[in-house]
């Protein structure tokens, strides 16, 4: 494919760099995960960047369907809709065709798709400021701009593949403490976020530190504080299966005792 046009099928792909100028407008760096894992069939999306509050409009996902990264000059649409022609069982690689060609800043943009079965498809604009590319491996690919290299994406993709007896959150966590060891951005990052959905339309995990000096530290500390307190809580909430749910059981045993 020419440049510009970036729909990921090789293993590895590198896009021409931004040259001349100054940083398009509201971009910023981030780099991001989307994967699937293999054993529970959850989907998520783990991202770190120098903008703040990045769990607010990059990450989405939705259980049985599929998970999404949208970066760089962002448009969070290409997550809504994407979703949307996921679940209606269009392949990621033409439903990011059919996005990515109807978007007249696609030059500008980056994201990464999977769905349930853990097909991959991934776009760098040729416009994202260098260094700014994506890689793929088995359930999962990595995307990022404005970085010090690839490194940070091999780096990533080889701590999530071979920590594949972890939780997917906790592999997504791992995969961005790999990435950040490289340097990842050029300016530094700020903030960081973990978003992974089960089998509920609610997430099992939505991390978000929105402004940190050390977000990749800072979303460990919130990963270990979450475990202990919150995933029991959410754990025990009703289901589509289980409308009652272990904490309203406890609540209406206590009532009626």
């Amino acid at each position: 494919m020419g440049t510009g046009r970036g729909v990921a099928h090789a293993k590895y792909h590198r896009f021409a760099a931004y040259a001349g100028g100054p940083v398009h407008g509201g971009a910023r760096m981030t780099f991001s995960l989307v994967a699937r894992c293999r054993r529970t069939g959850q989907l998520g999306v783990g991202a770190l960047t120098a903008m703040m509050g990045i769990g607010k409009l990059a990450t989405h996902a939705r259980a049985g369907v599929g998970a999404i990264a949208t970066q760089a000059t962002m448009n969070p649409y290409l997550g809504f809709d994407g979703l949307r022609l996921l679940d209606q069982g269009v392949a990621p690689d033409d439903a990011l065709r059919e996005l990515i060609d109807a978007d007249p800043g696609r030059d500008v943009r980056q994201t990464g798709f999977i769905d349930h079965q853990g097909r991959t498809a991934a776009w760098s604009g040729a416009l994202t400021p260098d260094w700014s590319g994506h890689a793929e491996a088995d359930d999962v690919v990595a995307q990022g701009n404005r970085l010090v290299g690839k490194e940070t994406l091999d780096a990533a993709l080889a701590a999530f593949t071979s920590q594949d007896q972890l939780p997917l959150a906790e592999r997504l966590l791992v995969a961005l403490e790999a990435g950040e060891a490289t340097g990842a951005d050029t300016k530094g990052t700020l903030s960081g976020t973990i978003y992974v959905v089960d089998t509920e339309e609610y997430p099992l995990w939505d991390l978000r530190v929105d402004h940190a000096t050390d977000p990749a530290k800072e979303l460990r500390r919130v990963f270990l504080e979450s475990s202990a307190q919150l995933l029991p809580q959410v754990l025990a909430l009703p289901t589509r299966e289980n409308p009652l749910g272990a904490a309203t059981r406890r609540a209406l045993g206590h009532q009626s005792s």
